[in-house]
């Protein structure tokens, strides 16, 4: 199986322009599944409410997931993708899950981060695994990965892979991301953005890079830079993701005593 994610900088509240650069990205053919950051063709920093209302959309019917399903009828692949989604008067920091047959599904992140709690409504749907056929992938969005479980209940729920559309700006995640994947024996895609984003005077946020693929044992096996805008793919043998012994003794799940864990 082939998978990538692409690491761009869009430009905040140029969705026209931002969608139509992630075309010229898109460079690979033959890829199974293409993960694009979070919020990738809106920007990150909104200021309120009112400009999350003005640039979200509905989904699936909204141009950008439109444009999405488009592409990968024409690349024959799959996308996911992080969005501004509006639904009523609720707005969601959400992801849509697309591919070769059009529309899957879509996550609304659990977990908002520092000032998304201002504009945005908190995410309810379940974590969901989704089926693109050649893998079973759950979606956790930026900072979703700072709660083990939802890595755990996705990895339970039967995912082999988790993509992971990101807004980092915090310096952890890139490393930590190699302790879920040794937690639950599973791949992760974590596209991240580039770049800074100062909507308010001052206050600049970096973002910072560094999307990655990691296996099942926690190697990297490709980590973008810091700075500079990527597409990347790699090949991975999914049946390592379905095989949860660490050695002839333990199977990470089966040894697990939930008899015992309290919460």
């Amino acid at each position: 199986m082939r998978v990538g994610f692409i690491q761009n900088n869009p430009v905040f509240g140029k969705i026209e322009s931002n969608l139509s650069k992630i075309e010229t990205l898109f460079s690979y053919d033959n890829t199974d599944l293409m993960v694009l950051p979070e919020l990738f063709n809106t920007g990150y920093h909104f200021l309120n409410r009112e400009e999350v209302l003005t640039l979200s959309e509905p989904v699936p019917e909204g141009p950008t997931t439109q444009a999405l399903i488009r592409i990968c009828k024409k690349k024959k692949t799959s996308i996911i993708a992080g969005i501004a989604e509006r639904d009523g008067d609720q707005v969601y920091n959400s992801a849509v899950i697309v591919g070769t047959k059009g529309y899957l599904g879509k996550y609304r992140k659990i977990h908002l981060f520092d000032t998304e709690k201002n504009y945005f409504n908190r995410g309810a749907l379940p974590l969901r695994v989704f089926d693109i056929g050649s893998a079973r992938v759950g979606v956790m969005i930026c900072f979703d990965w700072r709660f083990p479980e939802s890595a755990r209940t996705l990895s339970l729920a039967g995912a082999d892979l988790i993509a992971h559309p990101s807004n980092l700006v915090l310096p952890h995640c890139p490393q930590a991301i190699i302790t879920r994947c040794l937690e639950n024996r599973i791949f992760v895609i974590t596209a991240n953005r580039v770049g800074i984003e100062e909507r308010i005077s001052g206050n600049p946020l970096h973002f910072i890079g560094q999307s990655q693929v990691v296996d099942p044992d926690g190697n990297v096996l490709y980590r973008a830079s810091e700075k500079d805008e990527e597409t990347r793919t790699v090949d991975i043998d999914i049946e390592k993701a379905r095989n949860k012994f660490i050695n002839t003794s333990n199977d990470l799940f089966r040894d697990r005593r939930d008899d015992l864990y309290r919460l």
